[in-house]
């Protein structure tokens, strides 16, 4: 079992943002957004580099094929905030509030999910690397399509996954409340559960192969 490797988010000094409205292809290094609210705006394609967005609300956002570096995410909120096909990598995303995003197509290098609480994550074909969702809540995120290597579930609520299609390779789930999937539970092979969990997924496997339980 090989372990995800993490993110080591170094900031520079950084200058508070005080432009306006956020860019399609923007280019934005060494950046702080504080507090503001990007609510609609569209940032598709852009770059961010070595940047903080600290409690920004992102409520349909358009951050479609944007690219996020060497950069942190904290206390960030928003419903149905479009980040299809975007980049993350070296990034760490803390005590979010997001219902509704929509990441298919995205790619995720070393990233960390900590705290906070995600609604209904769309990661369809995405693909995944040395990724850990840590302390926090996924409610019906679907991985269908997905492609997921050294990712890790640490103290999470992953309640009614969908993992249509995914490809797996050292996945830990052990540390998975709540491993009930919605749907593709054959795409979890490639995975590591506990023997718990094990128990709490037998009805499902029983049912798929078929297989009647009597006393």
């Amino acid at each position: 079992m090989k372990a995800a490797r993490r993110p080591e988010v170094r900031l520079p000094e950084l200058t508070a943002w005080e432009g306006g409205e956020l860019e399609a292809d923007g280019d934005y290094d060494g950046l702080e957004f504080a507090d503001l609210d990007l609510t609609g705006q569209g940032g598709g394609g852009a770059r961010f580099m070595d940047c903080a967005l600290r409690r920004c609300v992102l409520d349909e956002a358009g951050l479609g094929k944007a690219r996020f570096l060497d950069s942190l995410l904290d206390g960030v909120r928003g419903v149905g905030t479009g980040l299809a096909g975007a980049s993350l990598r070296d990034v760490e995303l803390v005590d979010a509030r997001l219902g509704g995003v929509q990441m298919h197509g995205a790619v995720l290098e070393r990233v960390v999910v900590r705290g906070g609480k995600i609604d209904y994550l769309n990661l369809r074909e995405a693909r995944l690397r040395d990724v850990v969702f840590e302390g926090c809540v996924l409610v019906e995120p679907d991985f269908a399509g997905a492609v997921l290597e050294r990712v890790e579930f640490r103290d999470c609520v992953l309640r009614g996954a969908d993992f249509g299609g995914v490809r797996m390779s050292d996945v830990d789930l052990r540390g998975v409340a709540e491993l009930t999937p919605a749907r593709g539970l054959e795409g979890l092979a490639g995975a590591v559960i506990s023997p718990a969990q094990l128990l709490d997924l037998a009805p499902a496997m029983a049912a798929q192969l078929g297989l009647r339980v009597l006393p």
